[in-house]
């Protein structure tokens, strides 16, 4: 006779055991491998080897600390009047300053530098085309402005979610106190803002220093530590060296994630808020009308850059005048049905799999008290404070040889590309899971429910929301990722985002207008979709 309670167990060890050995195999294992690939020779520790190239390579870590700094100031700059304007605005004008902002999120990370340079470049439309100028866009200026139209969109979200979570009456009292709008955004935003802005300032400034690709497009002989990694592997097949910068930036990451480590806690929990306070503010002062200008202005970067690559996409210019065609997408066909696709089916794969990963994860840690698995927590969210070099080198070092030899096969992208995103997936789920009232799993136990019998009556239809929410990110950033997964793409396999960078690189720049906007049309519809069903939820 079928023993279901004995088959109910052992289903639940199973899945225990799995996802124990999944996370530590395929996000510690490549950690430690590029621990022991940088610091190790002939089995014993070398320390020499970090120590030489700091020394070495002052010049590479200065202008990389510099590119960091210079990003992090004006992204926080710009990202903290975004958020005080969005949240003195009315209604109408913050639903437009999210749906632009939220633009930024659904595209490659390097789409604004083949805007800067169809906009700036030495043929572009402004400098060249319009203006006649004859101008060199790249260097440090170039990546900084880059660098940061890229950044801000997210990190100003990051602090709008802060301000929803804002109580009202500490507002009123002071406008009832005769307080003025320059004296609110002073004294009560900004400071309640701090530990927001930090967090802003410090992951812009350890996000600008993993970022490759821009340097890599607009950098020209500016040269930093990220680039450096990735032409190490690329041009020089030297895999150690590029191994040993993708370990200084690692330093530096977790340097800051372990200083900042409550401020993180803080914002993850809060940033993602629905909450609407109805404060009502003065449109008006000398701080606020500057904010303004800052936000029109930045807005109006975004909706030109996105402008220009839809136009770049079907116009061609000939003796200086722009004409209507379609042999940009006739020259881009061939990625259509196999690249395309493939980018498709991957992401949805990475998309699912992290989204339930994600939950299990937080359902042991959560609702079944395993302390073990705050240990799996806190792997689980390793590749979130790393570069995504970093990620893509480990798999390549551990996945190189019998018998866990993966490199040169789907699974290992695959793979890659799913515990790369799992982190916002047990974050997320965590927000919704620790909001279970624990009497809901008691009382399934009290009705006779054993093992899973929780997490099927009562953690998966109340998490299911959430769930959906971790899709939708697992498969917009899988559709846009490169970092991670540029080591491990054979050119069979190639992504979409990885067919982009080389045709940016080659400089086709009206084949990566079609293929961007193919990326960004993507990604709005699977984003579409989960806003229709969660709007018709709440109606």
């Amino acid at each position: 006779m079928f023993n279901k309670k004995l088959f109910n167990k052992t289903l639940d060890k199973f899945i225990m055991l799995t996802i124990s050995i999944v996370v530590i195999l395929f996000i510690l294992y490549p950690f430690i491998a590029v621990f022991i690939e940088s610091l190790f020779e002939d089995g014993s520790i070398n320390l020499s080897k970090l120590f030489n190239f700091i020394i070495t390579e002052k010049k590479l870590i200065y202008n990389s600390l510099l590119m960091a700094i210079l990003t992090a100031v004006l992204t926080t700059t710009v990202t903290v009047a975004i958020a005080i304007y969005w949240f003195i605005s009315g209604k109408r004008l913050k639903k437009i300053i999210n749906a632009t902002l939220f633009l930024t999120l659904i595209s490659p990370p390097f789409i604004s530098s083949l805007s800067y340079i169809n906009l700036f470049g030495r043929r572009g439309f402004i400098t060249y085309e319009l203006l006649h100028l004859r101008i060199n866009p790249y260097g440090l200026p170039g990546i900084v402005f880059m660098q940061s139209v890229g950044f801000i969109s997210l990190n100003a979200l990051i602090l709008i979610g802060i301000l929803k979570t804002m109580d009202s009456s500490t507002i009123n009292s002071a406008r009832s106190l005769g307080a003025k709008t320059n004296n609110i955004i002073t004294d009560i935003i900004i400071p309640y803002l701090k530990s927001g802005i930090v967090v802003v300032f410090m992951l812009t400034f350890v996000r600008s220093l993993a970022d490759f690709s821009t340097p890599a497009i607009i950098g020209g002989s500016y040269n930093v530590l990220a680039t450096e990694a990735y032409l190490s592997i690329i041009s020089a097949g030297d895999i150690n060296r590029s191994a040993l910068i993708n370990l200084v930036l690692f330093s530096i990451a977790i340097i800051i994630f372990i200083i900042f480590r409550n401020n993180f806690k803080n914002i993850s929990t809060n940033s993602f808020s629905n909450g609407d306070n109805n404060i009502v503010i003065n449109k008006s002062g000398l701080i606020f009308n500057i904010f303004k200008i800052i936000t029109i202005l930045f807005l109006g970067i975004l909706i030109i850059q996105y402008s220009s690559i839809f136009i770049s996409a079907f116009t061609k210019s000939i003796g200086g005048k722009k004409h209507f065609t379609l042999e940009h997408f006739n020259n881009s066909k061939q990625y259509f049905t196999t690249t395309y696709v493939r980018s498709i089916v991957y992401s949805l794969i990475a998309g699912i799999t992290s989204s339930f990963l994600g939950l299990f994860i937080v359902y042991y840690m959560q609702i079944r008290k395993l302390k073990f698995f705050k240990f799996i927590d806190f792997i689980a969210t390793l590749p979130y404070i790393v570069p995504g070099t970093f990620f893509g080198i480990g798999y390549i070092l551990a996945f190189n040889k019998a018998p866990l030899k993966l490199t040169g096969t789907v699974y290992i992208v695959v793979l890659n590309l799913i515990f790369k995103v799992l982190p916002f997936a047990t974050k997320t789920n965590l927000t919704t899971v620790s909001q279970i009232n624990k009497e809901l799993t008691n009382s399934v136990k009290d009705l006779g429910g054993f093992g899973l019998y929780d997490f099927k009556d009562v953690v998966l239809p109340m998490a299911k929301e959430s769930l959906f929410l971790t899709f939708v990110n697992g498969f917009t950033s899988s559709m846009t990722t490169i970092g991670s997964i540029i080591f491990l793409v054979y050119p069979a396999q190639k992504l979409i985002t990885l067919v982009l960078f080389d045709v940016v690189q080659s400089g086709k720049y009206g084949v990566a207008s079609v293929l961007s906007c193919l990326i960004i049309l993507t990604c709005l519809l699977i984003n579409g979709l989960y806003y229709k069903i969660i709007s018709k939820k709440e109606k």
